[in-house]
C-alpha cells in the first residue's frame, strides 16, 4: 500500500501558463536554494566525508517526488512505494534501509530526510537530503565490512520512520539509532545537519509559493519537467540508435578472492523511448559488492552524463524518465536479493559511468571517453590515540580518495579528481590535526595516466605516516582490470596499496582488505588507477609531453608511449622522436576504438608478477563454495 497523504485543503492546484521571465527567476531561486542546503550542511556537519568531502546530495522535489533541482536524482519514488504510513504537515521521514526504499538509498551508510512541504493544508513540494554516516554500527569501524555475506552484518537498518511527527521530535528513536554507532556525536551532528538544510529549502519554497502564488509556483516546476523532457527526447533520438549496442566491464573481485564481476548493458531505443537492459550481468555476490540500483538512480545516472556529454546546458531533472525504460535481472548483482550484504556497493556504482560512456560513445565515437570513474577508494584507519599522557581517544576515520579521471574529447582527464562534481578531498592539515597521522606524500602517480592524443588523468600516491598503532581497512578496484583506452588511447595504470612495516620489509595488500593491524611509525603507499587515455598517443605535442615530464606527470621512460624521446629534464630529441614515432606507426595495425589491454586470461595468468597478489578465482555461481558458505 503506498504513502497515504494527508491534506486539509482538496483544492487542484490550477494550470498557470508562466512566462519565460517568471520561469527563469523561480529556476534561479530553486538552484539557489539547493546551493543553500549544502551550504547549511558544511556549516554543521562535523564528520570528514560529509563536512570535509560532500557526501550528501540534496534535491527539491514537485508534490509527485519528481526532482526539479538536485544532484543524485529523485530516490522519493522509490520511497513512496514501500511506505505504507500517512503523510501530514509537521511530519519528516528518517531512513537508510536500501531494501524498505527500492534501492532509493544503497547501502545503510546513506542516512536519508525527506521533509513533506504543507502550504495552507496542501502538499506543494519535498525536499531532501542523504549523507553518508561515518559509523552506524555493525562488525567493523566505518561499518562497510567486506567480508559480510548479509545486510545484518552492516549496523543499523533504519525503515521509513518519522523522525518528527506533527511538529512532535521521535527523541526516544534518536538515543536508540545513535546507541548502535561508534560515533554518536559526529552521526548526531550529521543528522541535524540534513535536518536543517531540509527546513532552509523547505522555507524557500513557501516563499516563493508565498512571492508568486502557488499555483504559479507549482505550474513553474512543472514547465521545468516539461523543457526538460523536450530537450531530453530531441537528444536521445539524435545520439541513441534503435540497432542495439552492447557493453561490458568488469569489476575486480569481491575482496573474497573471487573474481572479476561482469557487469553488461544493452542499449537501444524504440520509438521515443530508450531501453537499458542489464542482462547479462553476473549474478550477485555472496559478498558486499553488491549493488541495489533503483531504476531511477539509474535514469538519473544515464541522463546526467547524456547531458553532460552532450549538451551541458540542459537543466537537469526527472522530467525526461518516462523516455527511459530500464531493466534489470532479480537475483544479479545489481538487483540482489534480501538479505544480500551492500556495503561495498561503490565500486558497482563507479562502474556504471565507465559502462554508460562505453555505450553511448560506440554510434558517436567522437563524444566517446575513456574509462576512468571506476570505483571510489576508501580508507579507514581506526583504534585509540595513547599519545597524551592519562588519555585515551578513539579515532576513526573514513577518507574517500580519487583515480584520474578518463581522456576526454575535449582534453585530458583531470588528475586525481572525482567524476562526481561535488566531491572534494579532505585537506591534508585537516587530517593531521585531528587524526594521529602525518601526509608524508600527497602526490600525483606519474605514467599512471593512459597514453593518448588527450593523457588520462593520472591517479594518486597517497603516503599516510601512521602515528598510533590501530586498524586498517581498505576499499578500491582496478586493481586487476585496468581502466580502458578509446580511439587509440591506451589503458590507464592500475591501483596498488604498500605497507612499510616497521621492520623496514614491505607488503603489498590487497585493494578490498579490512582488519589489518598497524603500528605507530608504519607507512601506507595509496595508490590509485590512472584514467584510459583519449586518441592517438602518437599525435600528442612532444613539447607538451616535455612539459610534463618536468611537471613530475610523465617520466622519460613513460613519454615513449606517446613515441618522444626525452631526458628527465623534459628536453625533447625532436629527431629521435620523428624516428621512433614513424617506427611506431609501421609496426602497429589500425588503432582500436577501445583498447581493454590484456584478455582476462592474460591479466589472470600474469597477475602475481605484475600485481604481487594472486588471481581472483573464477565465481561458479550454485557451485563454488563461497556461495554454498553464504546459503548456510
Amino acid at each position: 500500500m503506498p504513502a497515504q497523504i494527508i491534506e486539509t485543503n482538496d483544492t487542484p492546484f490550477d494550470k498557470i501558463d508562466i512566462d519565460p521571465v517568471t520561469l527563469d527567476i523561480i529556476e534561479n531561486a530553486l538552484r539557489n536554494a539547493r546551493i543553500e542546503m549544502d551550504a547549511t550542511l558544511v556549516r554543521t556537519a562535523m564528520s570528514p566525508g560529509i563536512r570535509e568531502q560532500g557526501d550528501a546530495f540534496p534535491l527539491i522535489a514537485d508534490p509527485s517526488g519528481k526532482m526539479i533541482v538536485g544532484q543524485f536524482g529523485s530516490f522519493i519514488d522509490g520511497f513512496l512505494k514501500g511506505y505504507d504510513d500517512t503523510l501530514e504537515d509537521g511530519d519528516m521521514i528518517f531512513l537508510s534501509d536500501p531494501y524498505s526504499c527500492d534501492g532509493a538509498v544503497s547501502h545503510s551508510n546513506d542516512w536519508l530526510v525527506l521533509l513533506p512541504v504543507f502550504k495552507d493544508g496542501r502538499l506543494i513540494a519535498y525536499t531532501a537530503m542523504f549523507g553518508h554516516q561515518s559509523d552506524i554500527g555493525g562488525s567493523v569501524p566505518g561499518s562497510m565490512p567486506i567480508g559480510a555475506s548479509s545486510i545484518f552484518e552492516e549496523g543499523v537498518r533504519i525503515p521509513p520512520v518519522k523522525i518528527w511527527k506533527k511538529g512532535e521530535y521521535n527523541d526516544d528513536l534518536m538515543k536508540l539509532v545513535m546507541h548502535q554507532t561508534r560515533k554518536p556525536d559526529w552521526c548526531a551532528a550529521d543528522l541535524n545537519a540534513l535536518i536543517a538544510s531540509c527546513r532552509v529549502a523547505s522555507k524557500r519554497v513557501i516563499e516563493m509559493a508565498e512571492r508568486f502564488g502557488d499555483d504559479v509556483y507549482v505550474s513553474a516546476t512543472q514547465e521545468l519537467l516539461a523543457r526538460n523532457h523536450r530537450a531530453m527526447k530531441a537528444l536521445l533520438s539524435q545520439a541513441v540508435g534503435e540497432k542495439p549496442v552492447s557493453f561490458e566491464d568488469y569489476l575486480c573481485d569481491d575482496g573474497k578472492g573471487y573474481g572479476p564481476y561482469k557487469m553488461k548493458c544493452t542499449m537501444w531505443r524504440e520509438g521515443d523511448k530508450v531501453i537499458l537492459d542489464f542482462e547479462g550481468t553476473d549474478p550477485q555476490s555472496a559478498a558486499s559488492i553488491n549493488f541495489l540500483l533503483n531504476e531511477n538512480m539509474f535514469k538519473m545516472f544515464f541522463g546526467i552524463y547524456m547531458i553532460m556529454v552532450f549538451d551541458p546546458q540542459i537543466l537537469f531533472n526527472d522530467g525526461f524518465y518516462d523516455l527511459i525504460e530500464v531493466r534489470i535481472p532479480e537475483g544479479s548483482l545489481l538487483k540482489p536479493q534480501f538479505p544480500a550484504a551492500l556495503s561495498g556497493r561503490t565500486h558497482a556504482l563507479g562502474r556504471i559511468f565507465d559502462i554508460l560512456g562505453g555505450l553511448l560513445g560506440q554510434g558517436t565515437p567522437e563524444f566517446l571517453n575513456a574509462a576512468g570513474f571506476s570505483s571510489s577508494p576508501h580508507l579507514f584507519y581506526s583504534g585509540w590515540d595513547t599519545r597524551e599522557p592519562g588519555k585515551r581517544d578513539w579515532f576513526q576515520l573514513f577518507q574517500i580518495g580519487f583515480g584520474g579521471i578518463p581522456g576526454r574529447p575535449l582534453g585530458d582527464g583531470p588528475d586525481g579528481h572525482s567524476l562526481w562534481p561535488g566531491f572534494t578531498n579532505v585537506p591534508n592539515e585537516f587530517l593531521e590535526r585531528y587524526f594521529p597521522l602525518r601526509i608524508e606524500r600527497y602526490s600525483t602517480e606519474p605514467d599512471s595516466g593512459g597514453a593518448g592524443l588527450h593523457r588520462g588523468g593520472n591517479g594518486i600516491h597517497m603516503t599516510y605516516r601512521f602515528l598510533a598503532d590501530g586498524e586498517i581497512a581498505i576499499h578500491d578496484d582496478r586493481w586487476f582490470v585496468p581502466p580502458w583506452g578509446v580511439n587509440g588511447g591506451h589503458p590507464g595504470a592500475r591501483a596498488k596499496k604498500v605497507l612499510e612495516r616497521e621492520d623496514s620489509t614491505t607488503e603489498i595488500v590487497g585493494n578490498k582488505i579490512e582488519d589489518v593491524a598497524v603500528k605507530a611509525g608504519e607507512l601506507l603507499h595509496f595508490i590509485t588507477w590512472g584514467g584510459g587515455g583519449w586518441g592517438d598517443p602518437l599525435e600528442r605535442d612532444p613539447d607538451l609531453v616535455g612539459l610534463e615530464i618536468r611537471q613530475g606527470l610523465v617520466t622519460s621512460e613513460g613519454a615513449r608511449a606517446y613515441g618522444v624521446v626525452a631526458d628527465d629534464k623534459g628536453i625533447v630529441d625532436t629527431e629521435a622522436t620523428d624516428a621512433l614515432r614513424k617506427d611506431m606507426k609501421n609496426a602497429r595495425g589500425d588503432l582500436p576504438l577501445f583498447d581493454y589491454g590484456p584478455s582476462i586470461e592474460e591479466l589472470r595468468a600474469n597477475c602475481e608478477e605484475e600485481t604481487g597478489l594472486p588471481a581472483p578465482i573464477q565465481p561458479e555461481w550454485g557451485e563454488h563454495p563461497q556461495f554454498a558458505e553464504a546459503a548456510e
